[in-house]
């Protein structure tokens, strides 16, 4: 995109904020009903599953990710990672969506009907949308639960995992009790990494998925992974980080911590946004039906639905918030003037 373009205002009838299976959904739905819709994210397309680990599989079937009437043809009974981006390409590509990637919205404002985006792209060039309606399907894996603790700072501390090899003959601590922690202290252990696991819980949480408790389990008492349970991280150095375990203060020797302790949705970008957020869990304000929020012509769609509580959103159900939100958008425009382009 040159300079000129990024002088110029274009305007749609719905913008989508997150290019993900979700905001996917979101876009396919909003096209069908007429409206001429695009699809903003501050990464690629699926940005979230492309940062997932290379070799992950879903917890979940091939249909229970399909959008838009697509068959999702897997021939795993779990698809892969690469096999989930290789069918949202695909759907992308089947309905022409329009895209705006590597852009990340700094600002929505304007009002119900005549809304203004402003994005900045990565050379720092600033874009500007026009839309009569917005949808956010912005996801929650993009900012970490942070242990907030000395040295989390530290190049050696990671909060997303990806690939085993880098660690090869490494000393490893995992922090975490969940699926993801499960997952990666699994893998980095099978490709020669030396691991411990730390989990404030007495044991893996309920929630690891059946075929993988057996597994963390049986290493941790194989002696195989090394595993503090009932134990917090009390500080990281380069070379070393520091334990409080039931058995009082435990300094492991380290060359690399995973804090894959969760994520959370960008309650901050909510709030300067104008929606409000209710208790502990700060659960967005939105009608349950058409899922707008109470800030008029601006929808929410996927886990920020839910706030805090990312368990209970996934794109599993999510995927059907778009038809929901096209529904409503469609019906309120009706009789409206088309939006003029450019």
């Amino acid at each position: 995109m040159d300079q000129s373009r990024s002088a110029l205002k274009e305007s749609f009838d719905v913008l989508v904020v997150g290019a993900g299976p979700t905001g996917l959904a979101c876009a396919i739905e909003a096209q069908r009903a007429g409206l001429r819709t695009v699809l903003v994210d501050k990464g690629c397309l699926c940005n979230s599953l492309f940062h997932y680990p290379s070799n992950m599989t879903f917890f979940t079937t091939p249909e229970l990710l399909e959008i838009g009437d697509m068959p999702f043809s897997s021939p795993n009974q779990k698809p892969s990672r690469n096999e989930a981006l290789e069918y949202y390409r695909k759907v992308a590509e089947h309905y022409q969506l329009e895209f705006r990637q590597y852009q990340n919205v700094t600002g929505v404002g304007g009002e119900d009907g005549d809304f203004t985006i402003t994005t900045v792209d990565r050379f720092s060039r600033n874009h500007s949308y026009g839309a009569r309606k917005v949808i956010l399907a912005t996801g929650y894996y993009d900012l970490p639960n942070y242990l907030e603790i000395p040295g989390e700072e530290l190049p050696k501390v990671l909060h997303y995992y990806h690939d085993p090899h880098p660690y090869y003959d490494q000393k490893v601590v995992v922090i975490g009790g969940k699926n993801s922690a499960a997952i990666a202290a699994l893998d980095l252990w099978r490709h020669g990494a030396h691991v411990t696991l730390v989990h404030r819980g007495p044991a893996m949480h309920h929630h690891v998925k059946y075929w993988i408790l057996p597994d963390i389990n049986n290493r941790i008492k194989n002696g195989e992974v090394t595993a503090h349970f009932s134990s917090s991280d009390e500080s990281i150095a380069e070379g070393s980080v520091e334990l409080l375990t039931p058995q009082g203060a435990v300094t492991l020797e380290n060359d690399f911590v995973f804090a894959l302790t969760g994520y959370h949705p960008d309650f901050d970008f909510l709030a300067a946004l104008g929606v409000r957020m209710e208790g502990v869990d700060r659960c967005p304000e939105c009608d349950p039906q058409s899922l707008e929020s109470n800030v008029p012509g601006l929808y929410l769609a996927g886990v920020i639905v839910a706030g805090a509580r990312t368990n209970e959103i996934f794109i599993e159900n999510g995927r059907f918030h778009g038809r929901q939100i096209a529904r409503d958008i469609e019906a309120k425009l009706a009789g409206s003037a088309p939006v003029k382009v450019g």
